[in-house]
C-alpha cells in the first residue's frame, strides 16, 4: 500500500482482536510517532503501552474514574470493559514544556500528529486501530495513573490490533469543496 493510498483511504477500526503489533511492528509504530512535526525539537509526547495485565490495571483506573464522575452502573461497566476492546492500547500524553517559546497548544498538536502517524504505521503493517478520547482524557484518576504533570495533556488512547471487519469503503471520495477556500 503506498502512502497516498493509505492516507486517502484511512478508516478507523473499532473491532480489534489478537494479534496486536509487537516486536519490530510495534517499534515501527513508535518510530513513526517520533517523526511527527515537532517545532523546537521538543519531542513533546510520551507513549504508555497498555497490554496484558496492564489492561486489567487500566480497567480499574477507568472504573474509579467513572465512579468519581458520578456515572450510573451502565457507564461504570462501559468504563470497566473499555480496555478490552483491543489487545493493545497506547495512551498518548502531550508532555508539555510550558516554559518553552513553543506554545503549549503547538506541543499538544504535535502529540496529536504522533497519534495519526502511529495509526497509519499500524495500518501499513496490516493492523488497524481507533483513536479514542472523551472524558478519560480529562479525568484526574487517569491523569494520575499516567503520571501526568499539571501542564501535560492526555491526547487520547490508540487502540490497536487486527481488524475484525473490513473497513467500509461505501463512504466514497469526500467532497473537499465545503472545507476549502482560497485567500
Amino acid at each position: 500500500m503506498d502512502a497516498l493510498d493509505l492516507l486517502l483511504n484511512r478508516r478507523s477500526a473499532s473491532r480489534l482482536a489478537e494479534p496486536a503489533p509487537a516486536g519490530e511492528a510495534l517499534d515501527n509504530i513508535f518510530r513513526a510517532g517520533m517523526r511527527a512535526p515537532d517545532h523546537g525539537a521538543l519531542q513533546p509526547w510520551r507513549f504508555i503501552v497498555i497490554e496484558g495485565e496492564g489492561r486489567e490495571r487500566f480497567s480499574k483506573v477507568l472504573e474509579k474514574a467513572a465512579v468519581e464522575e458520578g456515572m450510573d452502573e451502565k457507564g461504570v461497566e462501559k468504563a470497566r470493559t473499555a480496555p478490552f476492546r483491543a489487545p493493545l492500547i497506547i495512551a498518548v500524553v502531550a508532555y508539555c514544556d510550558d516554559e518553552h517559546k513553543v506554545p503549549v497548544w503547538e506541543q499538544v498538536v504535535s502529540a496529536g500528529c504522533a497519534v495519526m502517524a502511529m495509526q497509519m504505521a499500524a495500518v501499513a503493517q496490516g493492523f488497524n486501530g481507533i483513536w479514542r478520547s472523551g472524558v478519560w482524557t480529562e479525568s484526574e484518576a487517569v491523569r494520575e495513573a499516567l503520571h501526568c504533570r499539571e501542564q501535560d495533556e492526555v491526547v487520547g488512547f490508540l487502540y490497536l490490533g487486527t481488524p475484525q471487519l473490513k473497513a467500509s469503503t461505501s463512504i466514497g471520495v469526500p467532497d473537499t469543496a465545503p472545507f476549502v477556500r482560497h485567500f
